[in-house]
């Protein structure tokens, strides 16, 4: 059975978590503190970790820190905190997805689902990967038309690292700040007019609606997307 972490100081959010997680089946661990959460995941290895910010104590951003210092399992960081700044920060620090409190339990449940399905592993999915009609294979370096009648489509050297850098970690957000890094390395931090003209690119190349892209998604004021 799936065994999830809850981390929160506030009781009765902790319960209500609990009730609903149980409810799907899934076995739930709480803790109330940062300290006794890294006591529960050391015992006890999570599937999947739902992380409150504001605990006493070990903050929630000690205690991310500190679980990815061994721990692939996805992190989702629950917090009443909405500045942008620190969802960025939650998300460079290994976070895998944000939710704002309050919050609908419906969306908090399919966040979860999605954080699970997600390989923990760094490297890309074996074999190539479907964006709108099209393959795309980054060990051979090479989109191909998924359909008949579908153009064929070249990607410069840049848009081939972007898309290298999200497809390894599918469905989760990514920073733009980790993309800059990786794709032009350090001291490009605030360059995200290169990612914006770069996506826009990629988009009009791979999504069949770039208005409404499905699968390279912008997350405004954090970063960017693919969803499989």
């Amino acid at each position: 059975m799936t065994r999830i972490l809850v981390v929160d100081d506030e009781p009765q959010m902790l319960k209500a978590l609990q009730i609903n997680l149980r409810a799907r089946d899934y076995t739930v661990l709480t803790a109330s503190d940062g300290r006794s959460a890294l006591q529960e995941a050391t015992r006890n290895a999570p599937d999947a970790v739902i992380l409150d910010l504001g605990l006493p104590g070990l903050d929630g951003m000690e205690v991310l820190h500190a679980l990815r210092a061994w721990s692939s399992a996805p992190v989702i960081v629950l917090s009443g905190r909405s500045d942008s700044h620190e969802k960025v920060a939650a998300l460079d620090a290994g976070a895998d997805d944000y939710v704002t409190k309050p919050f609908a339990m419906n969306e908090l449940l399919a966040r979860l689902r999605a954080a699970l399905r997600r390989p923990t592993s760094e490297e890309p999915s074996a074999g190539p990967v479907r964006i709108g009609d099209h393959l795309v294979d980054l060990d051979r370096a090479v989109v191909t038309p998924g359909a008949e009648g579908v153009p064929q489509v070249r990607l410069t050297p840049t848009e081939w690292r972007i898309l290298a850098v999200l497809l390894r970690h599918p469905g989760r957000l990514v920073t733009g700040r980790h993309i800059l890094e990786q794709v032009w390395g350090p001291g490009h931090e605030a360059s995200t007019n290169y990612l914006r003209v770069y996506f826009a690119g990629l988009r009009r190349k791979l999504e069949p609606d770039t208005a409404h892209p499905r699968h390279l998604v912008t997350e405004p004021g954090m970063g960017y997307r693919f969803e499989p």
